[in-house]
This record gives structure tokens, C-alpha cells and sequence, in this order.
């Protein structure tokens, strides 16, 4: 089959995808399948289809499998203990009321690092309307703040299940992609934080009138704060450890090398971070420990099979050569991490899941990183951080999540358009740009 057709056929299973999941609502799970399977019928030699499809998605449950579980099981267990709510009260007493809220964002970026978005959006969003009302400052000021903090981080990072399948597809050390992520989460962040201030300053958006949510939350018997924060600053802790000594002792041959070798592996740090977050149930009882793990799996199951079927439909791409073509034809154009940026930001506006947007695009980008100059540790990292930049802008009315901040904030869509989404365009706009300069420094 000729390279055109070829190219062809992967543009429409592209396009495929965007309008099953968006305008027909499939799962995307059914619809990467489907579409995969589309793919690799009508490119690949019937001697390889089937080998090609089960290795894709093996690969991926593989390298990505036991830590979606463990940051879940960590995320339900904050939910459920309320451990969330005590970490909020916590920096909300260093703050005060008058700094409410950066207090919000603060909470949002540290329960981000092991909480979906969605999940610890609808957790805190109580939380926003409370200190809206306390504060008398606009409400969709304050939810934006906190879905903003909250949404840096699942695009960016590991255990979010886009950016987990996209650096099992690029080989890329986890432990540094958290730590880089993170650190470059922080700009993200803080220019939606100006950007929304500036964008509700002079409306007459009014602050929230929740008493009862309020009142729910003072009585409310939260853990403790220490405790609360154990589960997601250990793991931390211990991946950049180990991340560090490993840029110093490139061998592994020192002392602390040899201790922080195994816990600072990012599946043994999440293992370890899910046994500290069981301090947090009081009752324990196996019944008791049996709900928050039965939760968890339940919620994990669709992340796994979503990202696993992401990585089948990559390694269908990968075989077909399209990307191989399309980076020669890309080489010498300078464009470098511009490519991986715009086709996620594509995918994210087109179809609006995050996830599926990196996924997707991790697929078609991987064949293409030598050509771009780009297939080295550093270049690979970087090329993850710019797909996770894109897949920030546009979250608009076809992303889940533009719906949860707008529903348990009761915001109209229109303010929320106005206010969010227009965020996160300055939030990816400005990662991707920190992302670019960092990499005329270490490229």
C-alpha cells in the first residue's frame, strides 16, 4: 500500500475517533478499538494484525497498570476519609480568610498530584462555595482557582492515566516527569490564577450563598493534617530522591543509591504512599479497608482499559510507518516540540478528554522524534511536557470537566466558557512556553 494512502487512513481513523467520542458520545474505549482495529486491517499484513494489536495493549497495561491502581487507591482513600477537606483547613489556617483564595489553589495543586481532576473537583467544590461566601469573592473566580490547580497537575503528571501512557509510549523516567511536571504545573497554575482574577475583576459575578455545605463541613471529624498530607508527600519525597542521586551517582554505587533504589521507584513509592493513606481509616476492619479498595478498582477498571486500548491504537500507528514519513518530512523545519503541542492541543479541542488527546497523540509523535531531534531522555521528557500543555486548551462544553466546574459551581456554561476555558488557553499557552525556553537551555 502506498505511503499516501497509508496517511490517509490514519488521518481518517484520527478523525474517527474525534467524532465517536464527541459527537456520537461513544466510550472511548470502544471507540479506540474499533477504530484500531479499522486501522490495522486495511494497513498492516494479515500475518501481524493480531500481534500488533495484543502487544500495543499489553505494553501499556504493563508499564502503566499497578500505578493507576495504587494513585487510585490513594485518591478514594483521601476522598472518603475526608483527608482532603482536613489538608484545605490546614493551609487555610496558615493563610487566613483573607488569602482564601490561593489557600483554594493550594489545596487543589497538592491533592492534584494523586486525584483525577474531575474527582477532586467535585471533593472541594463545597469547600469553594464556602470560602466564595466567606470571602465575598466572585464565584467563578474561586472555582476557577481551584480547577485550574487541579487540572495543571492531570495533564502533566503520573498517576494521571494520559500522561502514564504517553511515557510508557516515549520510554521516559517517571521519576523525573514528576518532578519537571510538577515544577512546571506551578506557571500553569499561577497565570490562570491572574489571568481568571483579572477576567472576574469590575463583573458583577456574585460570590456563592452555601450555608448548609458550610455548616456540613465544620462538623464535619477530619483527620489530621499531618496524616492527611503523609500518603501524597512520601511518594513524592522518595521519587525525587531517587531521581536526584541518579543524576549524581549515574552508577547507583553510593550508600543512599543503594537504600532509595527500590522505594523510590515510582511503583514501590505509590505502594508505600497507598499504605500510609490506610492510616487514615479509622475503622479498620477488612470490611472497611474492602470498600476503598473495591471503589478504587472500580474506578481505576476504565482508566486502565481507555489508556491500554490509547497504547493498542499507538503501536497500530507505529506499524503502519505513517510517523516515521511525516517527521522526515517534518526534519529541518526547526518546528521541534511545536508538533507534539499543536496535535494535542487539536485532539483536546476537538474531541475535549484530556487523556485520549495525549494518548493519541503520543502515538502518532513517537515515530517522528529522531526526525524532530528529539529522541533523547531530556528530549523525550520534553516532548511529554509540550503534549501535556496542549492537552490543556481548549477545555470547553465537550470536556466532562467543563461541566463538573460549571455544575457543582453553578456557573452558567457562558460565564464558564468566559472565565475557564479562556484560562486554560493562558495556562497551556504559558506551560508549553516554559516548556520551550527550558529546552534552549538542555537540548
Amino acid at each position: 500500500m502506498s505511503i499516501l494512502l497509508t496517511s490517509i487512513l490514519v488521518g481518517i481513523s484520527i478523525i474517527a475517533i474525534i467524532y465517536l467520542t464527541s459527537s456520537l458520545k461513544l466510550k472511548a474505549f470502544i471507540a479506540l478499538f474499533l477504530v484500531s482495529l479499522f486501522l490495522a486491517f486495511t494497513t498492516l499484513p494479515s500475518g501481524v494484525i493480531v500481534s500488533t494489536i495484543k502487544e500495543g495493549f499489553g505494553n501499556t497495561m504493563a508499564s502503566i497498570g499497578l500505578l493507576i491502581i495504587l494513585g487510585t487507591i490513594i485518591g478514594v482513600t483521601l476522598d472518603k476519609t475526608g483527608a482532603t477537606l482536613s489538608i484545605a483547613r490546614y493551609i487555610l489556617s496558615k493563610t487566613g480568610e483573607g488569602r482564601s483564595a490561593q489557600a483554594l489553589g493550594i489545596t487543589g495543586f497538592i491533592t492534584g498530584v494523586p486525584i483525577f481532576c474531575d474527582s477532586g473537583f467535585i471533593i472541594l467544590s463545597g469547600l469553594a462555595k464556602s470560602l466564595s461566601s466567606k470571602s465575598k469573592l466572585a464565584m467563578p473566580f474561586m472555582a476557577t482557582v481551584l480547577a485550574s490547580s487541579l487540572y495543571s497537575l492531570h495533564c502533566l503528571i503520573p498517576p494521571h492515566p494520559g500522561a502514564l501512557a504517553a511515557a510508557g509510549m516515549f520510554d521516559v523516567n517517571i521519576g523525573y516527569l514528576i518532578i519537571i511536571g510538577v515544577l512546571f504545573a506551578v506557571p500553569g497554575a499561577l497565570s490562570a490564577y491572574f489571568w481568571s482574577k483579572w477576567m472576574t475583576k469590575g463583573k458583577n459575578y456574585a460570590p456563592a450563598n452555601e450555608v448548609e455545605i458550610d455548616r456540613q463541613i465544620t462538623h464535619e471529624k477530619l483527620p489530621s493534617s499531618f496524616l492527611s498530607f503523609l500518603p501524597i508527600v512520601v511518594p513524592l519525597l522518595l521519587i525525587t530522591i531517587k531521581s536526584l542521586l541518579v543524576l549524581i551517582d549515574k552508577g547507583g554505587e553510593s550508600f543512599f543509591s543503594r537504600i532509595f533504589f527500590f522505594p523510590g521507584e515510582p511503583i514501590f513509592a505509590l505502594a508505600i504512599g497507598a499504605l500510609l493513606s490506610l492510616l487514615l481509616i479509622k475503622d479498620k476492619a477488612i470490611s472497611s479497608l474492602n470498600f476503598i479498595f473495591t471503589e478504587a478498582i472500580e474506578k481505576a477498571g476504565p482508566i486502565l482499559i481507555v489508556t491500554a486500548a490509547g497504547g493498542m491504537f499507538g503501536m497500530v500507528i507505529k506499524a503502519t510507518g505513517t510517523g516515521e514519513i511525516l517527521g522526515k518530512f517534518l526534519t529541518g523545519t526547526n518546528l521541534g516540540l511545536v508538533v507534539p503541542f499543536l496535535i494535542a492541543t487539536i485532539m483536546k479541542t476537538a474531541q475535549g478528554s484530556s487523556t485520549v488527546a495525549i494518548i493519541t497523540s503520543a502515538s502518532f509523535v513517537a515515530p517522528m522524534l529522531s526526525m524532530l531531534g528529539l529522541d533523547t531522555e531530556w528530549g523525550r521528557l520534553m516532548a511529554m511536557l509540550s503534549m501535556g500543555a496542549g492537552s490543556m486548551l481548549v477545555s470547553h462544553a465537550n470536556d466532562s470537566y467543563f461541566w463538573v466546574v460549571s455544575k457543582f459551581s453553578d456557573i452558567e456554561p457562558g460565564v464558564n466558557l468566559r472565565v475557564y476555558s479562556s484560562s486554560t488557553i493562558v495556562m497551556g499557552t504559558v506551560v508549553f512556553a516554559c516548556v520551550w525556553l527550558t529546552s534552549l537551555i538542555i537540548l
